[in-house]
């Protein structure tokens, strides 16, 4: 099945790369690696705003960086000039989430980007990860996510 086969039975609609809110460019190629910035979550287009271990759930939290997900791929396939099949790998997802002092299950957050990569991309969809609790991220999201990806010949 072809991704573009697979986001479609997902039922995955991509967007448009999302103009950044600061200076700084949606993504970066250097060499075969494609440096994808900072994407938040967002919920009907609006930034998901809520504090993991206060008013958002991890089972909402995971929703979440599901949606950061979504934005990613738009932008990656933007990067790849439309075909997502040029991505050789997914090689590395860092994942921010805005948590309190006590909650300790921002793995299980992010589980919700990575997952979905791996439906996407199978094998190359698995990478590396990181997962951290922060104070608080721009505008108050729950997540932030970037991505590394390495691009075919």
């Amino acid at each position: 099945m072809s991704i573009n086969d697979t986001l479609k039975a997902l039922n995955i609609t991509l967007p448009e790369v999302a103009i950044p809110a600061a200076a700084y460019l949606p993504y970066m190629k250097s060499g075969k690696l494609v440096f994808l910035s900072g994407h938040i979550a967002k919920q009907n287009g609006l930034p998901w705003v809520g504090k993991l271990g206060e008013n958002i759930t991890t089972e909402e939290g995971k929703l979440a960086a599901r949606a950061v997900a979504i934005d990613l791929l738009g932008t990656l396939q933007h990067a790849c000039d439309g075909d997502l099949s040029r991505v050789k790998r997914i090689v590395k997802v860092m994942s921010l989430v805005n948590s309190t002092t006590s909650y300790t299950d921002q793995h299980l957050v992010t589980n919700g980007c990575s997952e979905l990569l791996a439906q996407v991309f199978g094998e190359a969809g698995k990478h590396a990860r990181s997962a951290f609790g922060v104070a608080q991220i721009p505008m108050g999201c729950c997540v932030e996510i970037e991505l590394i990806a390495e691009l075919a010949d």
